[in-house]
């Protein structure tokens, strides 16, 4: 009866979840255009090697990863422990405001930076009147300012997603470890470090994971924003896919094994992750 319960949904995951993963996995052995594909055995990856548009693809997306992931978790770290403590006022209103921003339209909010970022844009205009530029930057013209312009739109949108994640773990930290911690002489940042980070550490290891996933599939924000410029300076993995599929002379079999990349780097970092946090399980 249990397995009849859940037949459904048994063939479901499998029909629209390891079905296309498989078909993806056989796919990416062949090559051709468009429809016209015939095996290519190995062909596609040894071809990742000296494909100079992946690699940057590749370099891009790592950089996103290592700065803009360990940047958010300790943003949402921040406010999420600032805005559980009790003596805080209008406590409802600073957590809508700083979750707010993971329900709006990708497109929407990414349209909004890319104004913010522009030539005569909000940003400019604030810092040409404190004087810290002479003049206009190009945000989105500059490869070192069009990376900075992507991880500031990533962070603001999912900050507070963490957030909520860290905010429901602290309530469910027993008060009597801080009060225990105040009578014994604990300063404000012992109680960090030594309640606070280690109660989280499932919490902070599912976010690190999650946070891992979601940039290595980055799309929206850069397809919108810098549309991989310039010169494919801001160019993702998955933006490079969608390139392979629909904006260059089709090729799903090579697109397919581009595809795996991101499945083998999620599986990589994941168990790095789970290693560094020190949970075999």
């Amino acid at each position: 009866m249990g397995w009849l319960f859940i037949l459904l949904a048994v063939v479901g995951i499998g029909l629209f979840y390891f079905y296309p993963m498989l078909r993806a996995l056989l796919l990416s052995f062949q090559s051709g255009m468009g429809s016209n594909l015939e095996y290519a055995g190995l062909d596609n990856y040894i071809r990742l090697f000296s494909d100079p548009t992946f690699i940057a693809a590749l370099t891009n997306t790592f950089i996103y990863l290592l700065v803009q992931v360990p940047v958010m978790i300790i943003l949402a770290l921040f406010f999420s422990v600032l805005l559980n403590d009790a003596t805080l006022k209008f406590k409802g209103f600073f957590r809508t405001a700083i979750f707010l921003p993971c329900v709006t339209s990708l497109v929407a909010y990414a349209v909004i930076f890319k104004y913010l970022f522009g030539v005569d844009g909000l940003i400019n205009q604030f810092l040409l009147e404190l004087s810290l530029i002479s003049e206009p930057l190009n945000w989105l013209s500059d490869p070192v300012l069009a990376k900075i312009t992507i991880i500031a739109a990533i962070t603001w949108r999912w900050t507070g997603y963490n957030m909520i994640f860290y905010l429901s773990a602290l309530q469910n930290i027993d008060r009597s470890m801080y009060e225990a911690s105040k009578i014994d002489g604990a300063t404000s940042f012992q109680r960090f470090f030594y309640i606070t980070v280690p109660m989280l550490k499932p919490i902070i290891l599912f976010t690190s994971i999650i946070s891992t996933i979601g940039t290595l599939q980055i799309f929206d924000e850069i397809m919108n924003i810098t549309n991989g410029g310039p010169g494919n300076a801001t160019l993702s993995i998955s933006m490079y896919i969608y390139n392979l599929s629909f904006e260059y002379s089709p090729d799903f079999g090579y697109a397919a094994t581009v595809s795996y990349v991101i499945v083998i780097l999620i599986v990589i970092l994941s168990l790095i992750q789970f290693k560094v946090a020190g949970d075999d399980k």
